[in-house]
């Protein structure tokens, strides 16, 4: 997560007209990449978010507390498009290897508020312990989608800059067939 603070800064891009265009390159590519690992791991928070919110709302409409046969049986409803609390387009992730070690320490902080084991037994919790969850995974959410929020204004601006020198010659169509 060092990583994001570090983007997340503004000496990110300080001087950022002095820099050659190969590194304002790379480091929006790098900023793509950690924006498809959280990507990624949003979409991983969703689908809990899915399953235990799916169960809270079965409950809050006067069903009782199930087993964990009827959490599968509604598995697929639970994560069909329309149970997707943050809608958009479901990618598959692109350069996962650059960003792995944020991917992996944002899937061990989601683990901490919900393993995939303790799922299985989300049918057997109280209401309050689902809505306590169902919260923590929105706050959850909500921060993830936060730092991709910082990714794609930071990538936004490493893109205008390439456009920029771009479209003022300072780059050159030509060198890129080179």
């Amino acid at each position: 997560m060092e990583q994001l603070d570090q983007i997340a800064d503004p000496n990110y891009v300080a001087g950022l007209t002095e820099r050659p265009l190969d590194d304002v390159r790379e480091m929006r590519n790098h900023c793509q990449q950690l924006e498809n690992a959280l990507s990624y791991v949003r979409r991983l928070v969703q689908g809990r978010l899915d399953i235990v919110g799916g169960e809270f709302q079965r409950r809050r409409d006067g069903g009782e507390m199930g087993t964990l046969s009827d959490l599968v049986h509604r598995l697929p409803e639970l994560l069909s498009d329309e149970g997707i609390v943050g809608g958009g387009i479901a990618r598959a992730p692109q350069e996962m290897e650059a960003a792995s070690a944020v991917s992996a320490a944002y899937e061990v902080r989601l683990d901490q508020v919900l393993s995939v084991n303790q799922l299985s037994e989300t049918a057997e919790m109280t209401d309050n312990e689902l809505a306590q969850l169902v919260e923590k995974l929105e706050d959850f959410e909500k921060e993830i989608s936060q730092r991709r929020h910082d990714l794609h204004t930071r990538i936004d601006q490493l893109q205008a800059e390439i456009t920029r020198r771009y479209r003022t010659g300072e780059a050159s169509v030509d060198s890129l067939l080179t």
